[in-house]
């Protein structure tokens, strides 16, 4: 699993700049504040994503994605729960995908491994055969909400409704 510290943590703060979210890291031995499952996972409070060296990139793409497909009034009053319902989350998990492509020597393969590995589950048995042949109902909600557009890359805007 691809941690912050093995990866170009520059090209990720970028990434999360493009959508408002400020990265701030947290010393290793400190709790990660905002983070909804504890340990290393990345947090978020507001604006601001919260992460260890040690924070897997996958967590951090997947907590940025939650920030961008969520309300703006959910945005508000951001602490540590994202909330949102299924196919908001299925969202999700796709932009988390789509993001991975913006950071050098990353990309989707790895993300796939690492969500995988994590334990994230899908009915056909792994990340990259629901991307590729089951995902209809994701790409469909990232496109309405204007997050994604037509040639299937993200559009670089946040949910605003």
């Amino acid at each position: 699993m691809l941690l912050l510290a093995e990866s170009d943590g520059s090209a990720v703060a970028r990434l999360l700049a493009r959508y408002g979210l400020d990265l701030r890291l947290v010393a290793p031995d400190q709790e990660i504040p905002g983070s909804y499952w504890g340990e290393s996972e990345a947090g978020l409070q507001g604006n601001t994503l919260l992460a260890r060296p040690d924070t897997p990139l996958h967590s951090i793409l997947h907590e940025a994605a939650h920030y961008i497909c969520m309300t703006p009034e959910r945005r508000v009053g951001l602490d540590r729960d994202a909330g949102g319902d299924d196919p908001e989350e299925n969202a999700v998990c796709y932009l988390q995908v789509l993001l991975a492509d913006a950071v050098r020597d990353y990309g989707r393969a790895a993300t796939w491994r690492d969500m995988d590995e994590w334990g994230y589950s899908f009915r056909l048995g792994s990340a990259q055969r629901w991307f590729e042949t089951d995902a209809a109902d994701a790409r469909a909600w990232l496109l309405e909400a204007g997050i994604m557009t037509l040639a299937g890359v993200p559009s670089g805007a946040l949910r605003e409704r």
